[in-house]
């Protein structure tokens, strides 16, 4: 039997609600739907760049988040000492760049992991929080908050057209 990306249910953000709810509500949203974009495809289809002349795959966009939650989350918040997932200095853009041989399921679990950590990363800690990023900038966890959304949001988008190039999947 030929593996496949797990459903996922995913959860509409709220429509009111206090800063904070709103924004872990709209911030799993759009991680939820990144792996809505990656359901049902086969470790093949995951891997393989659809919108030409671009390289980019669902996979390298599933392994380029899990390194985005790892670094502003526990890397940058919490100044936790742990080591990239992907990135190396020399190979930036290892995340999306080596697929061919990762394992589908195993990134797709890393990235389940990484999405758990970054909210016991936050858990209890006050949006107006902030810390000095690795370039300098006073930044606050309101902020690390946004991006995320900002980021998830532009990849989904890739993740559209690579998905309806795969296999004719629209929707949001």
């Amino acid at each position: 039997m030929t593996w496949t990306a797990p459903h996922v249910d995913r959860q509409q953000a709220p429509l009111v609600a206090d800063e904070r709810t709103m924004l872990d509500g709209w911030l799993d949203f759009h991680r939820q739907t990144l792996l809505t974009k990656c359901a049902g495809l086969t470790a093949e289809q995951l891997r393989t760049a659809s919108v030409e002349p671009s390289g980019l795959t669902l996979l390298g966009l599933v392994r380029h988040c899990a390194d985005n939650e790892r670094y502003w989350f526990r890397q940058q918040f919490a100044k936790l000492d742990v080591p990239w997932l992907y990135y190396t200095p020399e190979q930036p853009d290892r995340d999306l760049q080596e697929v061919a041989e990762a394992d589908p399921a195993t990134e797709l679990d890393t990235l389940r992991d990484e999405i758990e950590l970054a909210r016991q990363t936050v858990a209890g800690r006050a949006l107006d929080e902030t810390f000095v990023s690795s370039r300098g900038n006073d930044i606050n966890l309101r902020w690390v908050y946004l991006h995320m959304i900002e980021e998830y949001a532009r990849h989904n988008g890739h993740a559209d057209l690579i998905r309806e190039r795969l296999d004719g999947t629209t929707g949001e």
